[in-house]
């Protein structure tokens, strides 16, 4: 077996302000959409410069529900740009939520995170240095030793 592509899929209550969002925020490019009579979203694509992400409406018959309102989930989604300071006071500039200002990282990005309207967090970051693999878990053992 070869995996020629793998794609994230979100849950989103609300698929036509998500892809407004995503496009302010973040600069992504609607592909197309599937809509259902009466109106919601099975499918929708969005182009994030080299990847696709796909989003579609809740569909709790089939175990498909957006995060909860209180943002607890188990994924957060990585956007790797230009400029993380730039990106993120965009997307908090059209609602989303700043839940940690760039920083440089010990993995050799500058990197923060934003809440989005729809619940995802996304993990924005840019590279400041290359960090080998080695190096990175010597400065992960050494701040997970300092706290």
């Amino acid at each position: 077996m070869t995996i020629k592509d793998a794609f994230s899929y979100l849950c989103v209550s609300d698929a036509a302000a998500a892809a407004d969002f995503y496009r302010d925020a973040f600069g992504a490019v609607e592909r197309f959409r599937l809509v259902e009579p009466g109106g919601r979203v099975g499918h929708m694509e969005l182009d994030f410069g080299s990847t696709t992400v796909m989003f579609s409406e809740a569909f709790p018959d089939f175990g498909v529900l957006c995060p909860p309102a209180t943002g607890a989930q188990s994924h957060r989604m990585h956007l790797h740009v230009d400029n993380a300071d730039a990106v993120l006071a965009q997307a908090v500039s059209v609602g989303a939520t700043l839940e940690r200002a760039a920083q440089d990282q010990f993995y050799g990005e500058r990197a923060g995170v934003v809440l989005d309207p729809f619940g995802h967090r996304w993990l924005i970051g840019h590279e400041i240095e290359a960090v080998s693999t080695q190096e990175m878990q010597r400065r992960y053992t050494a701040m997970c030793t300092q706290s």
